[in-house]
Parts: C-alpha cells; sequence; structure tokens
C-alpha cells in the first residue's frame, strides 16, 4: 500500500523523540487505547533494570522476543525493527562476549535513541544497522536467530521481509518473533486502510493461517503460533502471538562406498 512505510518512518521518529525527552513513547494510534493495551507490561522488572530508561519508553512491542528465543552464549541475533534498542541489549546480555546482536532500523531517531541506550549501558557486542527489514544488508547464512517485536505487520511486503530472514539465518537457525495476528480469515479494509492504525500495528496484521502459510512458503519449517493477549480494536479481533518457525538443517552427505558425496 502507497504510504506505508513514509507513515511508519514519521510516527516512530516521533516516537524516539519522546522517549529522548523522558516521555513514554506511543505509535499514534488511540483507537479503543490499542497501543498502551498492546505494548503494556511486556518486561519484568530485572529485565527493565538491565536497559537504560529511555530504551523502556521507547518500546513499542507485543511481545518479549528475548524470552521466546531462548538465546545461547555465543550465538549471533538480528532485532528486525531495533527501535530504541531494549530487545537488542537484553539478547546482547544473553549471548555473552562470544556472541552478537545486531539491530536494524529504517528511522534516524530511533538508531541516535539506540545508539545512545547502548553507549548508556555499556554493552559492547551491539551493532545497529540502518536499513529497511525487505532489504537485510547482512550476508547470506550469517544469523543463529532472528527476533523481532511488532513490527514485521509495519511493512506492506511480508513476503519479501520472510524471504530476507530465511537468506540470512544459518542452516538450523531460528526464527522466533513477537507480532500482532488477526483472529478472522481476513481484516476489514476499514481498517487495512487506516493509516493511524498501520503504524499502530494492526492494520497490516496477517491472519494466523496466513502467517503460517507464508512461514511455510519461504522455506521455514517446525511452524508455531502461539497466541497470547486478545484485542479488540474497532470490533474486530487480533492478538499479540509468539511465532516460531526454522531454517531447515544443511542436508547431510551421502556416503558413497569409501567416498563421501556432497
Amino acid at each position: 500500500m502507497d504510504g506505508v512505510k513514509d507513515v511508519v518512518q514519521q510516527k516512530y521518529g516521533e516516537a524516539a523523540r519522546q522517549a529522548m525527552k523522558g516521555l513514554k513513547a506511543d505509535c499514534g494510534c488511540d483507537t479503543d487505547g490499542c497501543c498502551s493495551g498492546i505494548t503494556s507490561g511486556l518486561y519484568d522488572d530485572a529485565q527493565a533494570s538491565e536497559v537504560p530508561g529511555a530504551a523502556l519508553l521507547a518500546s513499542l512491542g507485543c511481545g518479549n522476543p528475548t524470552a521466546l528465543a531462548e538465546l545461547k552464549a555465543g550465538e549471533v541475533v538480528l532485532d528486525l525493527g531495533s527501535g530504541g534498542g531494549i530487545d537488542v541489549l537484553l539478547s546482547a546480555r544473553r549471548v555473552g562476549p562470544t556472541g552478537m546482536a545486531y539491530g536494524l532500523d529504517m528511522t534516524d531517531e530511533m538508531l541516535a535513541l539506540a545508539r545512545e541506550n547502548q553507549r548508556e549501558a555499556g554493552v559492547t557486542n551491539v551493532h545497529f544497522l540502518q536499513g529497511e527489514i525487505e532489504h537485510i544488508p547482512l550476508p547470506d547464512n550469517s544469523v543463529d536467530v532472528i527476533i523481532s517485536n511488532c513490527v514485521i505487520n509495519l511493512s506492506a511486503d511480508k513476503d519479501r521481509v520472510l524471504a530476507e530472514a530465511f537468506r540470512v539465518l544459518k542452516p538450523g537457525g531460528r526464527f522466533a518473533v513477537s507480532d500482532i495476528v488477526y483472529r478472522g480469515s481476513e481484516v476489514p479494509e476499514a481498517i487495512r486502510r487506516d493509516m493511524d492504525l498501520w503504524a499502530g500495528c494492526v492494520a497490516g496484521a496477517l491472519a494466523e493461517g496466513t502467517y503460517r502459510e507464508k512461514l511455510t512458503r519461504a522455506g521455514f519449517e517446525a511452524v508455531d503460533l502461539e497466541p497470547t493477549r486478545s484485542h479488540t480494536i474497532d470490533g474486530a479481533e487480533f492478538a499479540s502471538a509468539f511465532i516460531r518457525a526454522r531454517k531447515p538443517a544443511a542436508a547431510a552427505k551421502t556416503c558413497c562406498a569409501s567416498t563421501c558425496c556432497a
């Protein structure tokens, strides 16, 4: 849909400026209080204490993908749409000094805020990248885990996002994101065309079955979708969900007598 990227960039740039002023960010969507209902209470006190206050203020997610992903020491993690950096910083602490956490965002203000939060947190195994989630600026097979927090729904080209996620994951790599899904067959047209509701993470949501189908079509296996919180927006039923999938492991070598063939 024309204009989605511009609206999202504008809304999230303003959200970053709010957080820089010490104010709780919002996505510019106040229909039925949808932002507060989706983004509140996602991090416990222990997690909140690990990041600067501005990172928490800038958080506009719908879940906690750092818990979902079960990160291990030494892994490389990529956060699609990293915003103020909260999930990147938490991930960096989980993977430790032998691992790396990348954050990818297209909004200048969010990247500036994230880098300031990184400096304040004193976390060194973090690298923030500027770019779009439809065009990930990392090599093939370079990431162990992809996380994202209520961002893939903001893209107007989700097939491209999922194809890119599949490309950069290593064989056996994990896709573990929090996102908004629609509980019916198709988001009502009136909601789909509302630019504020696009920025508010609901108008661009996929139906649960469609999300599963797109992941499978992109090449993923072990697809699982777990709704966690329900939301009613203009009479339509949505849910926050944990979405997991895996890139198949590389094919095992086949042995022909004494010679192993690739």
